[in-house]
Parts: structure tokens; sequence; C-alpha cells
């Protein structure tokens, strides 16, 4: 009997959170706590959806009490905003990192070459089974919580199409595009790249990589020559077209 109360009392040591003299847990202490209680709703809201997760299973699974989830997040919705943000912090990651690479590499690499390599990155991520899911719930919430849908909007899609844009502003001013607005070019170039294959994943077909790819390559070689193609082919179209209508008008 006395064995098993000391083996409680030690198990119940382990779990606590260090405190201040106050009472209060210490300032780490309480960024581990945080840190525990997103990684525990981010699994539970992969591995039951939204409306199948609790905040009192949260509670549990992290070795929290529950008025310190309720104090810190609110409800469900607050919780998920936190989860949310923290996942779309990581899918941007390599969109950033892979626009500073190719920012830093040798200029005879041709843009062609460095637009496919942030390409494939992008592809990576958000065709990812973790990215695909959050796209899901917050799809599926958007209607009943606004702000969930506008979270996603400006931390994910508006931060995305910043951070593309200055690397098209970057090759404007190395003269290697030539356009007149770089955020509309970069929405165009996400769009194409990667909103294709994304919606499949949402919709629950994930893409293979290989034909995504090359689907990926085919929409950048577009993107960068226009629908219209190449200007010499655009001229003569433009000539052919002009003598055509000549030949059809009637006469006076």
């Amino acid at each position: 009997m006395g064995l098993t109360a000391t083996k409680a009392r030690s198990a119940a040591q382990r779990r606590e959170v260090p405190k201040s003299r106050g009472g209060r847990p210490t300032k780490t202490a309480a960024i581990e706590r945080d840190q525990r209680l997103i990684e525990v709703a981010t699994r539970l809201f992969l591995d039951r959806g939204f409306d199948a997760t609790s905040l009192d299973a949260v509670a549990e699974a992290a070795r929290v009490s529950k008025p310190t989830v309720y104090a810190r997040y609110g409800d469900k919705r607050g919780l998920f905003a936190a989860v949310l943000r923290r996942e779309i912090a990581r899918w941007l990651a390599p969109l950033s990192a892979a626009a500073e690479t190719q920012l830093g590499s040798a200029t005879d690499i041709s843009v062609e070459q460095r637009l496919v390599e942030i390409g494939r990155e992008m592809l990576t991520f958000t065709c990812g089974p973790d990215a695909v899911a959050f796209s899901r719930m917050m799809t599926s919430q958007a209607i009943n919580f606004p702000d969930v849908a506008k979270l996603g909007k400006e931390e994910g899609w508006l931060k995305a199409v910043a951070t593309t844009a200055r690397f098209f502003d970057h090759l404007v001013a190395q003269g290697a595009l030539d356009v007149e607005d770089t955020t509309v070019t970069a929405e165009v170039f996400l769009d194409v790249v990667v909103g294709h294959n994304h919606r499949l994943a949402t919709f629950g077909t994930p893409p293979e990589m290989k034909p995504a790819e090359k689907r990926m390559r085919a929409a950048i070689k577009l993107f960068l020559a226009g629908a219209l193609g190449p200007a010499d082919r655009v001229e003569t179209a433009a000539k052919d077209t002009a003598k055509s209508t000549q030949r059809r008008r009637p006469s006076r």
C-alpha cells in the first residue's frame, strides 16, 4: 500500500509544472505547456476532425486542467485558430526558404528553373496530408466561423502572395521579368502552379507527385510565355489577321 502511494506521488510530481513564488507557472514552463497543448490539439484535430475533438479531450491528453485550456484559448474555435496559425507558419517556411535560396542563386540559372525549384517546394507542402486535412477543416468551418476563413486568408494566402511577390520584385530589378504588378503576378503564379493539385487533394484525390510536377513545369512555361506565346509569333499572327481582315473587307 505504501509503495503504491509512493509511486503515485512520484508520478504526480513528474507531471507538475514548475511554479514561481506566486504560484503561477514560470515563463519557461508556461511556454512548454502551451507548446504541448498545441501539439496535442494538432494531433487530435488531424485524427478526429474538428467536430469530434473536444477541449476536455485535449486537456486530458495534454495533462493540463480544463480551466487552463479554457482560460488560454476561450473555446474550441480559439484553440483551432492557434493550431491553424502554427500550421500555416510551418507551411510558409519552405516557400520563404525556397525563395531566399533562389534569390541567392547564380545569375546564370534561368528564371524558369528558379520558378520550378520554388514550385516543387510548394507542391510538396501544399499537397501533403496535414496541409490537406487542415484545408478541409478550414473550408468546412468557414461558414460557421468566418474569422477562421479570415485567418486562413490573411495568415496563409496573403503572406504566400507577399513572399512570392518579393521574389518577383527581385527578378524585375534584375531585368529578368517585365511585369507591372508583382502582387497580381504572384497570385497568378500560385494559382497555376499549385491551385489545381491542391484542389484535387482537398477533394480527396491526392495527386501523384511525378504527374503533378510535369503539370507544374508546363504551367510555368505557360506563365512565362503568356497565353499569346512569344513576341515574334504574336507579331506574325497579328499581321496575318490584319491581311485576312483586309481581304474580307467589302469594296465600296
